[in-house]
């Protein structure tokens, strides 16, 4: 069996939108992550910093969003949702999802805080550099590993539309308001989203 553990409206939403393109059977472990007496201890024995997301497959645990869709598109590869080894655009494939964990998500958060830093201070980079390349990206091919939808699409489309659109932090660029607006007509992600709202219910609300 397939355990999810969640927080709705949070950087494990694009695992939820990936697991409902895989259309695998799986159960959601709500994890209120802005609870007031903050994610219960016993959590930690799931995920060390008592994050999301996280998966339990088959007595197996795996954390980090990155890991997680690597994991779930090779383990059910029927879906072709990742590139296989040894195909041109496992690369870019494996290369987007790394660099959502690696560098845009941190290049956001230090933006949002205000952070000032020159580029060699922290292994992400620069806010300026991580958008410039993005954009580059995706007026190159449609998608994340080029022509073709894949899981790296889950992450870099879920970040993008967050960002810009709820944060405020990720300027609307044209290539980007497109690519979201394109992403978001996929009935796998209209499902996901559609249940977040109603999971979101059940936790402590995100305060934006």
């Amino acid at each position: 069996m397939l355990k999810f553990y969640h927080s709705p409206w949070s950087r494990s939403s694009g695992v939820f939108w990936l697991l409902e393109e895989l259309g695998q059977p799986y159960e959601i472990e709500l994890v209120d992550i802005r609870a007031p007496g903050g994610v219960p201890e016993a959590y930690r024995a799931v995920q060390p910093n008592k994050k999301v997301p996280a998966i339990e497959h088959d007595g197996v645990v795996i954390t980090e969003r990155a890991a997680i869709s690597v994991y779930l598109a090779d383990r059910f590869h029927e879906a072709g949702l990742a590139p296989a080894i040894g195909e041109e655009a496992r690369g870019p494939y494996l290369t987007t999802l790394v660099y959502c964990d690696s560098v845009f998500d941190p290049a956001i958060s230090a933006k949002a805080q205000g952070w000032t830093y020159q580029s060699n201070n922290f292994s992400f980079g620069l806010f300026d550099d991580m958008v410039k390349y993005v954009e580059k990206k995706l007026t190159a091919h449609p998608y994340a590993a080029g022509d073709t939808f894949t899981a790296a699409d889950t992450q870099l489309a879920s970040g993008i539309g967050f960002t810009m659109n709820i944060l405020k932090v990720l300027p609307a660029l044209p290539v980007f308001t497109d690519y979201v607006a394109r992403i978001s007509e996929r009935p796998a992600y209209q499902r996901a989203q559609a249940r977040d709202a109603e999971l979101i219910k059940q936790v402590t609300p995100p305060q934006f």
